[in-house]
């Protein structure tokens, strides 16, 4: 479930289901991310990509929109207006994620794509792995055309209760895509950045802005 917070003096939100691990998404409250201590805050250039990386020593990862942590003090942190955040953990590795999924990275399961990585380099099992979806556009303002639609309802199997004529729901199809995976535990988060513009803000109610909030995880 998810739940506000206060963290250093600004309005944060987090799930019960990582209690056991550091993170939060922002709000519109901003944040000052040299308060949480971190050894080395990792941010991607995203770029609407599949693509995941594993984070080794080098600081810069162009061209990713996922990123994954394993050594303690590292954090991992991505920018979002409208798009799907994607956390993950396994705690039986200490292995944490997280992820960007527009709908092009939706369409490209970058949340599969996440999982097998953890599963390929840290031997994670997807039973093990808890999945977090954050603050995102909803089914009632995701309006797209059939080419978008078709793309997104082919990448899984079960397709129920995933839109409403050509509204889909982002956050139930990445919930879908990690159910199939294997994974049991997925916590949803309930609001929606254009519906609850007053606390996260949104590309498409506000015209192109460039304000962003924040996923955060750190081991």
């Amino acid at each position: 479930m998810f739940y506000f917070d206060t963290l250093y003096g600004k309005e944060i939100l987090k799930s019960d289901y990582l209690e056991g691990v550091n993170h939060f998404f922002t709000t519109r409250d901003g944040f000052d991310f040299d308060k949480i201590g971190a050894a080395r805050i990792l941010t991607p250039n995203q770029t609407h990509s599949a693509n995941v990386q594993i984070v080794g020593k080098r600081a810069e990862y162009p061209e990713t929109d996922g990123l994954i942590i394993s050594d303690p003090g590292d954090a991992v942190c991505l920018r979002f207006a409208d798009c799907t955040p994607l956390m993950f953990y396994d705690s039986k590795k200490h292995v944490a994620a997280v992820s960007h999924a527009g709908w092009r990275g939706t369409a490209s399961k970058i949340g599969v794509i996440t999982v097998k990585k953890m599963q390929e380099f840290y031997g994670s099992v997807p039973k093990d792995i808890i999945a977090v979806i954050g603050p995102a556009i909803s089914i009632c303002c995701y309006e797209v055309g059939d080419d978008v639609k078709e793309k997104l309802l082919s990448t899984v199997s079960d397709k129920t209760d995933l839109l409403d004529g050509n509204r889909v729901d982002l956050k139930a199809i990445n919930s879908r895509q990690l159910e199939e995976t294997g994974i049991k535990k997925i916590d949803t988060c309930p609001y929606c950045t254009v519906c609850d513009n007053d606390m996260f803000f949104s590309y498409r109610k506000e015209n192109g802005t460039n304000e962003r909030h924040y996923a955060l995880m750190m081991l």
